[in-house]
C-alpha cells in the first residue's frame, strides 16, 4: 500500500528532494566529463600538431640554451666591465688626491689647520691594515649575501669612498678608507668565484642532451677546464685596463697643473737601485697653479658616475627563471634592481643549501682547507702576487720612472704598464693547448730577469734618454703580471671545480694577497736593494714550491680536503623542495678531492655532522 507524504510537507523538504536527484544525476555525468577533458588534450594535440607542422622540439631547446649561453657570456662581460671601472676609479681617485695633498702650498691654501698629511697617512693606513682581519668575516659575507649582491655591497662601499672626498675632512676619509679595506677581498673573492662558476655554468648549456649525459657516465675531470680559462683571460684582459682608466683624471686634469722634471726633481741625487725609501729628495711644491674648486667636483662627479655605472651593471630586475642567471630574487640589503646585466652566480636553491650548512661551519672552513698540500704550497705565489702588482705601482713607478722622466709621465708610464698587461692576458689561451704550468714559469722568468736588471741599474735624474727602457720594462712587467695573474686564478678553478669550496678558495687566495700588500706598505722606508732581494727570493721560493705540488699531483698524492656539512633546512621560512634542483652537471663532476672515498654523513637533514671528516681523494 502506496504511502503518501505527511501533509506538513513544505516547499523547502521537497526542494531538498530535488536537490538530492540532482546530485544523484550529476554524479551520472562524472564520467562524461572526464571524457571532456580526454577530448580537449586530445583537441590540444590535433592544433599543435595539425597548424604548426614547422614546430621543432629539438630546435626550439637549442634556441633555449643558446640563450641561456648569451646570457653567460653577458654575465662575464657585465661583471669585468664593472671590476674594471671600479678599480680605475679608486687608483685614479686614490693617485689624484695624493698627489694634490702632497703639495704643501695646497695644502696651507685649501686645508691649513685640519693636517692633511696625518690623514693621508691614516688613509692609507685604513686601506692596507684593515684587509688583515679579512680572513675571519669574507666567506660568512659572501654566503650570507650571495656571490652576486656581495659584489653590489664591496662595489658600493667603494662609491662610498669617491663620494667621500667631495668633503675632505677626518670623519669622511679615514671611515670611508678603513671601510674600502674591509670589503678588498670580498669583492675579488667573490668575483674569482663569479667568474669561476660562469664558467662551469657555459660548460652545462653546451652539454646539455641527455643522450650525451648517458654517453660519458662520469664527467672528465678536466671537462669544464677550457671554458674557465677563456672566461678568466676575457675577465683579466678587462680588468688590467683599469690601471689605464685610472690615468684619465690625471692626463685630462692634473698634468695641466704639474712643474716640469728641472723642478720638482731639482734635488734628487739617486734614482733606482741606490735610492732608499720613496723618492727621497722630492720637491714639496708640485703644482705650479691651484685647480679651481669647481674643476675638482667635476673630476669626481665624472668618477662617482662611473663607480654608480658600475654598480648598475652589477644590479638585476624582478622577473626571470629560476636558474640563477636572471633569476627574481631580490637583494638581501634590499638594493633597488635596476638592469638586466649581471645575474646571478647560483639558483636560490642552491644559495639556501650553502647558507644552511651553519655559520660556525662557515667560518671554519677557510682554515680547515689550508690543510690542503695543493694551497700551501700556491701561498708563495699569493703572496708574490701581491708584492709585483703593488710593486709596480709605487717602487717602480716612481723610484725608477718619475726619478728619471718626471712625474707629468707617470700617468704614461702605468699606461703601458696597463695595456701590456691586458693584451698579453691572453696568452694564457696557451693553455688550451701546452701544459698549465708554462704560462705561469713564463711570467716568473720574465719578472725574475727585470727584478736582476732593476737590481743591477740606477737610472740619472732628469735623463729623458732612459725613456725607451723605462717604457720596455713596464711593458714587460705587464706581460709578467698578465700571465701570474690569470694563470693563479686558471689553476685555482681547474683544481677546485666543487662550487661548495670555491668561495673558500679565492678567499684564501685574495687574503694572502692583501697580506703581501700590507708588507709592501710597511717596507716602504727600506732601500730599494732590500726590496728588490726580497721580491726575487719570494719569486724563487714561490717557483719552487708550485713545481713541487704540480709533481705531487702527478703522482697522485692524496689531497687532505675538509668534508662540507650537509645543508640544515628548517621547517619554517623557506620552504624546501626536494626536487634536486641544486644539483649540475659540474658540481663534484672532475673535482679530484670527490673521486674517492666519501666519508659517513649525518642521517637526518636537520642534523649536521658533529665533526667535519677529512676527505681523501
Amino acid at each position: 500500500m502506496r504511502q503518501h507524504p505527511p501533509q506538513g510537507l513544505g516547499p523547502p523538504e521537497a526542494a531538498m528532494e530535488k536537490d538530492l536527484d540532482c546530485c544523484q544525476d550529476g554524479a551520472k555525468t562524472v564520467p562524461s566529463a572526464g571524457l571532456s577533458t580526454e577530448g580537449t588534450e586530445t583537441q590540444l594535440d590535433d592544433f599543435v600538431g595539425a597548424h604548426h607542422p614547422d614546430y621543432n622540439e629539438e630546435e626550439e631547446e637549442q634556441k633555449y640554451f643558446r640563450r641561456k649561453r648569451l646570457g653567460v657570456i653577458k654575465n662575464v662581460v657585465a661583471a669585468s666591465l664593472a671590476g674594471t671601472l671600479t678599480y680605475g676609479v679608486y687608483l685614479g681617485l686614490l693617485q689624484m688626491q695624493l698627489i694634490l695633498h702632497y703639495d704643501e702650498t695646497y695644502r696651507e691654501v685649501k686645508y691649513s689647520n685640519i693636517g692633511l698629511e696625518d690623514i693621508d697617512r691614516k688613509v692609507l693606513m685604513g686601506i692596507n691594515v684593515t684587509p688583515v682581519a679579512a680572513l675571519l668575516y669574507t666567506p660568512v659575507l659572501i654566503r650570507f649575501f650571495g656571490t652576486k649582491w656581495a659584489m653590489f655591497l664591496a662595489v658600493g662601499i667603494y662609491a662610498l669612498f669617491v663620494s667621500s672626498n667631495y668633503w675632505e675632512r677626518y670623519y669622511t676619509l679615514v671611515p670611508s678608507a678603513v671601510a674600502i679595506g674591509g670589503v678588498i677581498v670580498p669583492l675579488w673573492a667573490s668575483m674569482g668565484t663569479y667568474i669561476t662558476r660562469m664558467a662551469q655554468k657555459y660548460y652545462e648549456y653546451v652539454n646539455y642532451k641527455e643522450e650525451q649525459e648517458k654517453e660519458r657516465q662520469r664527467v672528465p675531470r678536466d671537462a669544464c677546464n677550457a671554458y674557465i680559462i677563456v672566461f678568466q683571460t676575457v675577465f683579466y684582459s678587462c680588468f688590467h685596463l683599469s690601471f689605464v682608466c685610472a690615468q684619465m683624471p690625471m692626463v685630462f686634469f692634473l698634468n695641466n697643473y704639474l712643474y716640469q722634471l728641472n723642478h720638482t726633481l731639482f734635488a734628487v741625487k739617486h734614482c733606482g737601485t741606490l735610492s732608499h725609501g720613496t723618492l727621497p729628495g722630492f720637491n714639496k711644491t708640485v703644482l705650479q697653479s691651484l685647480p679651481r674648486s669647481v674643476n675638482l667636483i667635476i673630476v669626481e662627479s665624472v668618477l662617482m658616475a662611473a663607480a654608480f655605472l658600475a654598480m648598475l651593471v652589477l644590479s638585476t630586475r624582478a622577473g626571470g627563471d629560476r636558474d640563477g642567471l636572471d633569476n627574481g630574487r631580490t637583494s638581501p640589503t634590499g638594493a633597488p634592481q635596476v638592469l638586466v646585466l649581471c645575474g646571478a652566480a647560483y639558483r636560490p636553491m642552491e644559495e639556501i643549501d650553502m647558507r644552511s650548512i651553519g655559520w660556525g661551519n662557515i667560518f671554519q672552513l677557510p682554515f680547515k682547507h689550508m690543510r690542503d698540500y695543493r694551497l700551501r704550497h700556491l701561498f708563495p705565489l699569493f703572496i708574490y702576487s701581491g708584492f709585483e702588482v703593488l710593486f709596480v705601482c709605487t717602487g717602480f713607478s716612481l723610484n725608477y720612472g718619475v726619478c728619471a722622466l718626471g712625474l707629468e709621465r707617470l700617468a704614461y708610464l702605468l699606461m703601458a704598464y696597463g695595456f701590456s698587461a691586458s693584451a698579453c692576458s691572453s696568452l694564457a689561451l696557451c693553455m688550451l693547448r701546452l701544459r698549465r704550468h708554462i704560462p705561469l714559469l713564463a711570467g716568473a722568468f720574465i719578472h725574475a730577469a727585470l727584478l736582476v736588471t732593476l737590481f743591477c741599474w740606477a737610472p740619472e735624474p732628469r735623463y729623458l734618454a732612459q725613456a725607451p727602457l723605462l717604457y720596455s720594462i713596464a711593458v714587460l712587467w705587464g706581460t709578467g703580471s698578465a700571465l701570474n695573474k690569470t694563470g693563479i686564478s686558471i689553476l685555482l678553478g681547474m683544481l677546485y671545480k666543487k662550487k661548495e669550496r670555491q668561495d673558500f678558495i679565492f678567499t684564501i687566495y685574495h687574503w694572502w694577497q692583501a697580506l703581501a700588500i700590507f708588507t709592501v706598505y710597511l717596507w716602504s722606508g727600506l732601500p730599494m736593494k732590500a726590496k728588490l732581494s726580497i721580491m726575487l727570493l719570494t719569486l724563487v721560493v714561490a717557483v719552487g714550491t708550485y713545481l713541487w705540488m704540480e709533481r705531487k699531483v702527478a703522482h697522485n698524492v692524496e689531497v687532505r680536503l675538509p668534508r662540507i656539512p650537509r645543508p640544515r633546512h628548517k621547517t619554517r621560512g623557506y620552504r624546501y623542495l626536494e626536487d634536486n634542483s641544486d644539483e649540475t652537471g659540474s658540481d663534484g663532476d672532475g673535482d679530484k678531492e670527490d673521486e674517492g672515498r666519501h666519508p659517513t654523513e649525518a642521517t637526518s637533514e636537520d642534523e649536521l655532522p658533529k665533526e667535519d671528516g677529512e676527505q681523501l681523494g
